[in-house]
């Protein structure tokens, strides 16, 4: 199995250089990850040092709280694609779907499909770690309905990260064809391929290299 191609290669910390976005990248290049997932100010210096390659510039959207306007989510997304992001993780109105108002969450989600329109994939975070699994299950069923392309556990900034069981119930919940991702601990060999093995086709990680090399 070539783990790489399920990684996106992630540096999310607030504090991150150039020279650290930089390292990512050439990082990236090396070992032929499926992108390279950084906050929207980097994407179009990482779309810069990707471009020739394979590796595709991702960035986060509404990230880490999920608790902005759908409007300024959408305009994130817009801002993202112009400076060169292939893929967008943005995260759900988490509040919202756990005070049951879907109305508001299939919204928010949709926002951003719509301005994605087809040219960059959009993941959608639904931060399981403060969810129940109907809330999940839901959530899941919305970004499906909508259009997104995957549904994606964790930001990795809130109160856990992936779980086996969370993985895996999410990917029952979509059926086999749309992405799953699992993001936040995923931090060794086994750890990837346990997510894998119930049902990630996504994973995102600033462990890369520990994980591809065992």
């Amino acid at each position: 199995m070539n783990l790489a191609k399920y990684i996106d290669h992630t540096l999310l910390k607030p504090e991150s250089t150039r020279e650290d976005i930089l390292r990512i990248c050439e990082e990236a290049k090396h070992y032929g990850t499926a992108s390279v997932c950084v906050n929207p100010f980097w994407i179009g210096f990482v779309a810069e040092q990707l471009k020739d390659t394979d590796v595709k510039p991702c960035c986060v959207i509404g990230f880490p709280l999920g608790a902005t306007f759908p409007s300024v989510k959408a305009f994130e997304t817009e801002e993202a694609i112009k400076n060169g992001a292939k893929e967008v993780d943005m995260v759900i109105n988490v509040g919202a779907a756990r005070g049951k108002e879907w109305d508001v969450v299939k919204e928010d989600i949709a926002a951003v499909v719509n301005a994605a329109n087809g040219r960059a994939l959009v993941k959608v975070i639904i931060e399981t770690c403060l969810l129940t699994d109907e809330e999940k299950v839901k959530a899941c069923e919305i970004a499906k309905e909508v259009g997104a392309d995957f549904v994606k556990t964790s930001t990795g900034f809130s109160t856990g990260g992936a779980t086996v069981a969370d993985v895996r119930l999410m990917r029952e919940t979509v059926g086999p064809d749309m992405g799953v991702k699992a993001s936040g601990g995923v931090r060794s060999k086994a750890d990837a391929e346990a997510m894998i093995a119930a049902g990630a086709s996504r994973i995102g990680a600033s462990s890369s290299k520990k994980i591809i090399e065992g």
